[in-house]
């Protein structure tokens, strides 16, 4: 099934970065997924099962990207009334990339991910735009002082459905700046999309480029990378202190792919979270627009509660909660943020609203944890 949601403002994307335009190139899918176990192309093909949960080395990942990636900044305004810029790269810079691999398999992976389509459920589940329902959620983080529990304790940091990650870019921005001159506890982040291909082509781009804005000033090396045309070039000495500074800071990067269930949880639990975490650290889970049909608020659900349930088990003395932004109806499609208030209450779950927008598309974010 492939739609639109067809709101005003559904999305945040510049007239720029339209995904309607100008027509898609084609993705080379054995060299964006070659890190996918299943050997899927980075797009499943529609009829066949969902894509496989897959795990992604940070240095394979790395060794992929291209020689520069272009960039522009949304600017969030935050209560306080400063000002939280988040760097998103180009999408014509991605399909700049993509028509540069000439070898590419065909046309119509591509159409669904870089097309006119919102979601292509199965195929391509809207990981290259950024939405409303995640500016909401960084407003959110930002308003709870979120950045101050990930320096206090060990904490894991999962996004579920990252694609552009901005929730994670804030929050990564904002543990990088505490960790410059205070305590440097370990910070587990964890990021996942169903589609291998966003993970590579925006998500750790956009994740280099947080961190390469942050540190400006502080690494010659950055002033030289940065060129007047908005780019950041990845020399192989930028991507060595990128790695460097995760290093210092104590920060672990993980990147999961594939749909929501019980294999999913388990390849986090065992590829993303090390032992080492300890049975007091502290989990917070994100999720935004990921409920916008009945499958999809199913299998999230059920995803997120697994996973509370199983931080319940494993650290009792920690404090696991989940924040999920979404729409307040999904219309035509059948999501909506009552509905998963409701699964989640009858699941055991306490809600608490933490954010309302009554006007243009109404839009909530919910608190969600386990007693």
């Amino acid at each position: 099934m492939a739609f639109s949601f067809s709101f005003a403002g559904d999305d945040i994307e510049d007239d720029d970065q339209s995904l309607t335009s100008p027509p898609p190139p084609r993705i080379l899918s054995n060299k964006i997924d070659a890190a996918s176990p299943s050997g899927a192309g980075a797009f499943p093909v529609q009829g066949k099962p969902l894509l496989p949960p897959a795990s992604h080395d940070l240095s394979h990942m790395i060794s992929r990207l291209p020689s520069k990636i272009a960039f522009s900044l949304l600017d969030v305004d935050l209560e306080d009334g400063s000002t939280l810029q988040i760097p998103r790269r180009e999408l014509w810079d991605v399909r700049v990339q993509l028509m540069a691999e000439d070898d590419a398999e065909g046309p119509s992976e591509s159409e669904a991910g870089l097309g006119e389509h919102d979601v292509k459920t199965g195929i391509y589940e809207g990981g290259f735009k950024s939405w409303e329902s995640s500016v909401d959620l960084v407003k959110v983080l930002a308003s709870q002082n979120s950045a101050d529990a990930l320096n206090s304790d060990p904490c894991v940091l999962v996004e579920l459905g990252c694609g552009t990650a901005l929730p994670s870019l804030a929050l990564f921005q904002w543990a990088l700046a505490a960790r410059n001159s205070g305590p440097k506890n370990p910070l587990v982040i964890a990021v996942s999309d169903y589609n291998p291909s966003v993970l590579y082509l925006v998500t750790l781009p956009n994740i280099i480029l947080a961190w390469a804005l942050q540190q400006r000033g502080q690494l010659p090396i950055l002033d030289e990378a940065f060129t007047a045309d908005g780019e950041l070039e990845l020399t192989p000495e930028v991507l060595q202190a990128f790695q460097d500074s995760l290093k210092s800071c104590q920060i672990t990067l993980s990147f999961l792919s594939g749909a929501w269930s019980p294999e999913f949880v388990d390849l986090l639990y065992n590829s993303a979270f090390p032992p080492s975490l300890g049975a007091g650290a502290k989990t917070l889970v994100l999720g935004s627009e990921t409920i916008y049909s009945p499958f999809a608020l199913e299998s999230f659900s059920n995803t997120l509660l697994s996973v509370l349930q199983r931080e319940l088990q494993e650290r009792p003395s920690g404090n696991a909660r989940a924040i999920i932004a979404a729409k307040k109806l999904y219309f035509g499609v059948g999501g909506s943020l009552d509905d998963f208030v409701d699964k989640m209450r009858g699941l055991g779950a306490t809600i608490e609203t933490l954010f309302e927008e009554p006007r243009g598309v109404v839009r909530g974010v919910v608190g969600c944890q386990l007693s």
